[in-house]
């Protein structure tokens, strides 16, 4: 398999970590669309998944192994996500760890499943049965495969996703680096996509978790494309330990600010390529909100203003659309408002001041503010001393071509 382009420079392996990829022909036949990710024994996953109501069954069975044990290997499919489809979909999530373990000599609940795809077809068995040895035989350690993995697990993206950091732990270089797929079907509510992210650091299971929930309440759980939330969002964080670096066995060990960091500086770089990404979306945007009298208060309207499709396609004009700003705040906002307490800027540009436009404000201003590809929203509501952002993006033409065509 040559490299595809774009594959960033610094993206590194991680010791322990091997992966594996081919072309199952699980819905489509002209790409790679299976993924083998193999941990050493010793390693420690921890994960966050989808609060969506309707979990698809490889998301029970993955939350379902990782209380009976800790994984050896991760199997990832596009083309079906295999959700909403009942008993049969989970007999399907159960008969590929069976399949991925066997190859592996390893008990079927040391096997996490991953699907993403189209929601209520069947995921059929039978590409598992060539692919999954094809995967096996693929194995290997280097950033290349990293790559292939990051371009096999894309569905509706226009591009893949992976980052890497590096960071000294006892005097020794520790690597991070993680993939994700994601574009459209996001909105913060744990994860918005697939992830994994791994490290060679030696971490237990507790001081692992809490990494996991401090960076993904930093990254994906601050991006939003178009309000939805996935039936399959996953992300996993799995420590090998090959570094040779002694384990970190808790959250006050001094070594962990370091690697958490690290660990969410990979995270924050996926989340912001997702809604980069973003269906066809042409502008990053990011929704501060200040002032508020809490802090649910200001995610609360942060979001409400990130998910507006009035504020989204707006931004794809370059129009600034302050009103439009206004009124998605005021939606989310609870109890009687002191809009002459309430300033909006649109980059350095300030819009409104005490409820109404801003006299020394011009659309050409607004309009050279709103013109390019990263934009800073700040809406300050003057209650209080909390603050909060989202990242989200446009919504273009693009995005309701890909929707529209997404099955066909």
């Amino acid at each position: 398999m040559a490299v595809g382009p774009g594959m960033p420079a610094d993206l590194a392996s991680v010791r322990g970590v091997r992966l594996g990829v081919t072309a199952a022909g699980i819905r489509k036949t002209d790409h790679d669309d299976l993924i083998l990710m193999e941990l050493p024994p010793g390693s420690r996953t921890a994960a966050v998944f989808t609060r969506n109501g309707l979990r698809a069954a490889p998301v029970w069975v993955a939350q379902e192994h990782l209380l009976a044990g800790q994984p050896r290997l991760l199997v990832i499919n596009t083309g079906s996500a295999n959700a909403a489809t009942g008993d049969a979909g989970m007999q399907t999530a159960r008969a590929v760890c069976a399949a991925a373990a066997e190859l592996a000599e390893l008990n079927p609940a040391e096997v996490l499943p991953f699907s993403t795809g189209v929601i209520g077809e069947p995921l059929p068995l039978a590409p598992f049965e060539a692919g999954l040895p094809a995967c096996y035989e693929d194995l290997k350690a280097d950033a290349e495969n990293w790559w292939h993995a990051a371009e096999a697990i894309r569905t509706t993206d226009t591009r893949s996703k992976a980052a890497s950091r590096t960071v000294a732990l006892d005097g020794e270089p520790v690597t991070v680096t993680g993939i994700a797929k994601g574009s459209g079907m996001i909105h913060p509510n744990m994860a918005t996509m697939l992830a994994f992210v791994t490290t060679d650091a030696a971490v237990a299971e507790e001081p692992l978790q809490a990494i996991l929930a401090t960076a993904t309440e930093a990254t994906f759980n601050r991006i939003s494309v178009d309000g939805d939330t996935s039936t399959n969002d996953a992300l996993t964080l799995s420590a090998t330990g090959a570094a040779g670096t002694d384990p970190i066995h808790s959250a006050t060990d001094p070594r962990l600010p370091a690697l958490r960091e690290a660990v969410t500086g990979v995270c924050r770089d996926l989340a912001l390529a997702i809604v980069r990404d973003g269906e066809g979306a042409t502008r990053l945007l990011t929704i501060g909100v200040t002032g508020a009298a809490d802090a649910g208060e200001a995610v609360r309207v942060a979001q409400a203003i990130a998910r507006s499709p009035l504020v989204k396609t707006a931004a794809f004009a370059g129009d600034p659309n302050w009103g439009r700003i206004l009124a998605a705040a005021g939606s989310a906002l609870k109890g009687e408002v002191d809009w002459s307490r309430v300033d909006l800027h649109l980059g350095e540009v300030r819009v409104v001041r005490g409820g109404v436009v801003d006299p020394t404000y011009t659309e050409v201003a607004g309009a050279a503010a709103m013109a390019p590809e990263e934009v800073a929203v700040t809406l300050e509501l003057g209650r209080g001393d909390a603050a909060d952002w989202i990242w989200t993006c446009d919504l273009s033409y693009e995005y309701v071509t890909i929707n529209a065509e997404y099955r066909s």
